[in-house]
């Protein structure tokens, strides 16, 4: 008898296509997120690609520039070697015969080995053939410049060698050059507020320092010969000197000085470095037969008070070594005078002499010297910008704005380009030709949150090359301008401070901004 048929029960029959629904729902909701990190993962990658490609655009716009100097500078050693042929009476081909003879080249390299490649094309076009500065390994190496000093031995020619030696002495006495007198001349003018777009400058801060100052700080100084160290002064009447480590990733407090006026113990107004780095100088106040201007020695930290008095009264705003060969420096003050100081022979011994104390009608708030021409700048709150010729003793430069000035600053890369900073709001900035007294260039501004007044305590700076002006603020920003840009705005703000900010500096080999603020710190912010 056969078996009754098995009955299959219909649960069991969509048991599987349930089982088939919950894999397609596992599998689909497993491809939905291996999708969406695929998704994260390109959109990472193609910002990664194009931060990439804008950095490789510009190290390769550096290049060609770079290596466009570099054949200049070869071109100008070829026809310095032909001079010297000439003049010593050597054909050609024993001039050639007696150089590979009696010439061995020794090439001494800084042990630093990246540069950011905008300075170090710079150094690159500075490095002349047979320097005074670059052929004495002292004095390029106490400047701490990132760029490769050649010496040049002499050894069967004594008539050759003498120069040398002699060359070495001078630059020893003298000390390293201004940075700003080794940049090469460009043409920056017709530059300005051409580009639709800036071209913007990733920074970043990479370390805020504590000052160390008890009082806010007035005045941030970089030293002209020693590319690690930095000073900073405040109301405390103290003058930190700093020391930078590795690349800006932070700072060493090395020193602290009192430098507090001897009689009413005020503290310096403002402060300068001696071009050969090893003393600063402190600026203070005519009132009450105060000593005016001091004398801080690094070496033996040692301060001295001139004994001269020029000013009349008032407080001395502003204090600056002019960029050229013989050491000297200008200062400005509250009772409408501009004073030339020369060095004399003996130690810590300056000459005074009034340039004028009439020409402003109020304070000189800034003064600097331009550097194709012994033209001694100075803006006052009289809204005058005045160029005195000195070698003419006369003024060579004269226009008015509609506002007060509050400094002047000259361009390092254009030797005909000045900036003005002003109390206008939004138009804080004016750029100025020399060579045309009627008009200004072009003006820059920003708001402020902070404050309706601009303040005679917030300072600007140029970066290296003479395209970007950094200024600080009575909001707690850096503002940048490219002055390429085609805009009266900043070209970037960034946040670096709790409160104000009173000045940011641009390192001149290291892509680097030093930045001082009310709250009492010093920020330290990575350029590329």
């Amino acid at each position: 008898m056969d078996a009754p048929p098995f009955k299959k029960r219909p649960r069991l029959e969509s048991e599987p296509e349930n089982a088939e629904t919950d894999s397609g729902d596992t599998e689909e909701q497993t491809m939905s997120d291996g999708e969406e990190d695929l998704v994260a993962l390109i959109e990472h990658r193609s910002k990664e690609v194009e931060h990439l490609r804008k950095r490789f655009s510009y190290y390769k716009s550096q290049l060609e520039e770079a290596e466009k100097r570099l054949d200049e500078s070869q071109r100008k050693l070829a026809r310095l070697r032909g001079q010297n042929s000439v003049k010593t009476s050597l054909t050609q081909s024993e001039f050639r015969s007696q150089f590979n003879l009696n010439t061995s080249i020794t090439v001494q390299s800084q042990p630093q080995s990246k540069l950011q490649p905008e300075i170090l094309d710079i150094k690159q076009e500075d490095c002349e053939p047979v320097t005074k500065s670059s052929s004495s390994p002292s004095s390029a190496g106490d400047s701490g410049f990132c760029f490769s000093n050649s010496m040049i031995k002499l050894k069967g020619d004594k008539t050759q060698r003498e120069p040398c030696e002699k060359e070495v002495v001078d630059a020893q006495d003298k000390g390293a050059k201004r940075i700003s007198d080794q940049k090469r001349q460009k043409d920056l003018i017709p530059m300005i507020s051409c580009h639709s777009s800036p071209c913007m400058i990733d920074c970043q801060t990479c370390a805020i320092v504590t000052s160390q100052h008890k009082r806010k700080l007035r005045s941030l100084v970089l030293s002209p010969t020693n590319e690690q160290h930095f000073a900073t002064s405040a109301l405390d009447g103290v003058v930190n000197l700093w020391q930078l480590q590795g690349r800006g990733s932070s700072a060493t407090l090395l020193s602290s000085t009192n430098c507090l006026s001897a009689k009413q113990r005020r503290w310096p107004e403002d402060i300068a470095w001696h071009p050969e780095g090893n003393s600063l100088f402190s600026v203070y106040s005519a009132d009450g037969e105060e000593s005016q201007i001091s004398i801080l020695n690094l070496n033996k930290q040692k301060v001295s008070f001139l004994e001269e008095k020029p000013h009349v009264k008032g407080i001395i705003n502003n204090i600056m070594f002019m960029p050229w060969e013989d050491n000297c420096f200008v200062t400005g003050g509250s009772d409408h005078a501009v004073i030339f100081w020369s060095e004399k022979e003996r130690e810590n011994s300056w000459k005074p002499k009034v340039l004028h104390k009439s020409v402003h009608s109020s304070a000189v708030m800034g003064v600097a010297g331009m550097q194709q021409k012994k033209i001694v700048m100075s803006a006052g709150a009289d809204k005058r910008i005045i160029g005195f010729d000195l070698v003419e003793e006369k003024v060579e430069y004269k226009h008015q704005i509609e506002s007060k000035c509050m400094s002047v600053l000259p361009n390092p890369r254009d030797l005909n380009l000045f900036m003005v900073q002003t109390g206008t709001l939004e138009k804080q900035l004016r750029l100025f030709d020399i060579r045309d007294r009627q008009k200004e260039v072009h003006s820059l501004g920003w708001k402020q949150e902070s404050s309706e007044s601009q303040s005679a305590l917030i300072h600007q700076a140029w970066s290296p090359n003479g395209l970007y002006i950094s200024s600080g603020s009575v909001d707690p920003v850096i503002h940048i301008f490219d002055i390429r840009y085609n805009s009266h705005k900043p070209s970037q703000s960034i946040k670096a401070h709790q409160k104000r900010v009173f000045k940011a500096v641009w390192h001149p080999t290291l892509p680097l901004l030093i930045s001082i603020s009310s709250d009492l710190n010093i920020g330290l912010h990575e350029t590329a």
